[in-house]
């Protein structure tokens, strides 16, 4: 028996079998046709957004509710036409596309006015209601200010402007802006002496020419004839003008002998003489 361990025969590798495989042409149509469906879709959806986008400008660009109609609130300082001017409101305009909150603010910036309010009735109704300041008296600060029925400092004085007012003394500019909530309490409180004074039987606000206030006292009135000194100091307003109504005509006719009376108290009155 052959050993082949120990042959010195080399067998040789047989190269494998190569089978040639046929490769069937690309079919591009197979992959073309999804993606031309897809671009057709893509343009079909771009054509409409376009389209949708045209319609949505036209349709907002024409003005299918033309302001016809503007209701002005009746006001005694400003005329319908000042309103109209400051609001920068005409006929003619879009109602529909009007900035109410805007021309509010253009109206509000006017120092007579205290409150607006605005509203729009489609088809072509614009109504605009005001509110007035009141003037109550005529603040000295160097310069004159209105001061409204509550408290406020509203508007300088200008060539034209009524003076047919109490005046108030004894505030500044520098006032309002170092200490504006204690200015802001004594104006609150000279507005509610004014109303008393306005109210109270035989001394009305007439025979009042000027009310001067003091930080560390309170407020002293000035009579219109002879400007006499009336002292009322502060609180208690009420109780003090009715207890000197009640004397004050007597006493206008001790006039001259007088040197000033203080009401300062809570029963009772002081008068001092020459």
């Amino acid at each position: 028996m052959r050993d082949f361990s120990t042959s010195t025969y080399q067998r040789k590798k047989v190269a494998a079998n190569r089978v040639k495989v046929q490769r069937k042409p690309l079919n591009l149509k197979k992959y073309l046709r999804p993606l031309a469906k897809i671009a057709l879709a893509v343009s079909g959806t771009a054509m409409a957004c376009a389209l949708l986008f045209l319609a949505y400008r036209a349709i907002s660009s024409a003005t299918f509710f033309r302001l016809r109609n503007i209701e002005v609130s009746n006001t005694k300082r400003l005329t319908r036409e000042q309103i109209l001017s400051i609001a920068d409101v005409e006929t003619g305009r879009d109602l529909a596309h009007m900035n109410l909150k805007r021309i509010g603010e253009q109206l509000i910036q006017n120092p007579w006015i205290e409150s607006v309010r605005i509203r729009r009735y489609f088809p072509d109704r614009l109504s605009i209601a005001v509110t007035e300041r009141e003037p109550l008296a005529v603040v000295n600060m160097g310069y004159l200010y209105y001061l409204d029925n509550k408290g406020n400092v509203f508007k300088v004085l200008n060539q034209g402007d009524k003076l047919d007012f109490p005046v108030v003394t004894g505030f500044s500019e520098e006032d309002l802006s170092s200490d504006p909530n204690g200015t802001r309490e004594a104006l609150i409180n000279t507005c509610e002496l004014l109303k008393i004074l306005r109210e109270k039987g035989a001394f009305i606000l007439a025979d009042v020419s000027e009310i001067h206030y003091d930080k560390g006292y309170g407020f002293t009135l000035f009579t219109t004839s002879g400007s006499l000194p009336v002292k009322i100091g502060s609180g208690d307003f009420d109780a003090k003008v009715v207890r000197f109504a009640r004397i004050y005509r007597e006493l206008m006719a001790q006039q001259p002998t007088l040197r000033y009376i203080d009401l300062d108290y809570n029963d009772k009155i002081v008068i001092k003489k020459s």
